[in-house]
């Protein structure tokens, strides 16, 4: 079985395929501006420059590119935090060889296709360096949400004791829009408790997580691909002990995935943005009213202390 997803997200889809997929959630609007642009033209013609160049940029769902910051833990405060970019932070060599805890923090649709009430499955992969056997581990786990809200979510386990490697941890996340109703009935599922406490790894290899995992990744592959699903957050982000700048380090500490528009990727500027303890909000620091105005979702790693 392939380790991630064939079909690619919202963002990636030939202009037509994206117009199907956005009547099919009630995006008409979008799908009719879509389809009359000559984005399908220039790439049914060509064969090239329609894939990113659609013609209105005002939809956060519709971006491809990311922007990953990093909140280090502090201590209770009122103070602004301030986050950083991921490469322009110290490495904790101590987690180098040891285990750690990632738990989602954060989830939020500024902007999901459709509109109303949001089904959101999450899929996560890491790779568990457990003695003897290094194993890929897959995750699913599902939220309801109202667009432009965040998920009713904080410190949900998703890996629990996972073993990091000499060279530090990957993860990979994807989102998708779940719309329908069958998919619906079989999520319901996931919120069960068998599913909230997250997935227990050992230091030596589980003959369970291989068939767990598979099953994990097959089921979300499964929904991706169904009438009126839509996957629309996708990334994959190694995080390590080096000195690279244009790498990303491992600490532990909160690290922020935004979706952001290709055209932003370059002049991001994570000194704009800090955590606002009080209101439980990444705020821009000129106006503590402004909250990002992209989807993003937040996830933790902490030291496992468990035996």
């Amino acid at each position: 079985m392939d380790r991630w997803f064939d079909d690619p997200v919202l963002g990636k889809l030939p202009p037509r395929e994206a117009a199907t997929k956005l009547r099919e959630v009630g995006e008409n609007a979008a799908a009719d501006r879509l389809e009359e642009s000559e984005t399908v033209r220039s790439f049914e013609t060509k064969g090239i420059g329609g894939r990113n160049r659609w013609p209105f940029q005002d939809k956060p769902w519709q971006h491809t590119s990311h922007a990953f910051g990093y909140l280090a833990h502090a201590a209770p405060g009122s103070e602004l935090l301030p986050i950083r970019a991921i490469g322009n932070i110290p490495a904790d060599a101590g987690l180098r060889d040891g285990r750690v805890k990632i738990a989602l923090s954060r989830l939020r649709a500024a902007s999901y296709p459709g509109s109303g009430m949001h089904r959101v499955l999450l899929h996560v992969s890491a790779q568990n360096q457990a003695r003897g056997k290094a194993e890929d581990v897959h995750f699913n786990t599902t939220y309801r949400i109202w667009d432009g809200d965040q998920a009713g979510v904080q410190g949900y386990p998703l890996f629990v004791g996972l073993c990091v490697g000499g060279e530090g941890l990957s993860l990979k996340c994807r989102t998708i829009n779940v719309s329908n109703d069958q998919d619906e009935a079989f999520l319901d599922f996931l919120e069960s408790d068998t599913f909230k406490a997250g997935l227990k790894l050992a230091t030596t290899a589980q003959p369970v997580i291989a068939p767990f995992s598979e099953m994990a990744l097959g089921l979300a592959k499964m929904v991706a691909k169904r009438h009126r699903n839509v996957a629309v957050q996708d990334f994959d982000l190694g995080l390590d002990f080096g000195a690279d700048p244009m790498g990303g380090r491992l600490a532990e500490g909160a690290y922020l995935a935004v979706q952001i528009p290709e055209s932003l990727r370059p002049i991001w500027n994570w000194d704009e943005w800090a955590y606002h303890p009080n209101l439980a909000q990444v705020v821009k620091r000129a106006d503590h009213q402004q909250t990002i105005p992209y989807n993003y979702l937040v996830f933790s790693v902490s030291r496992y202390e468990g035996s």
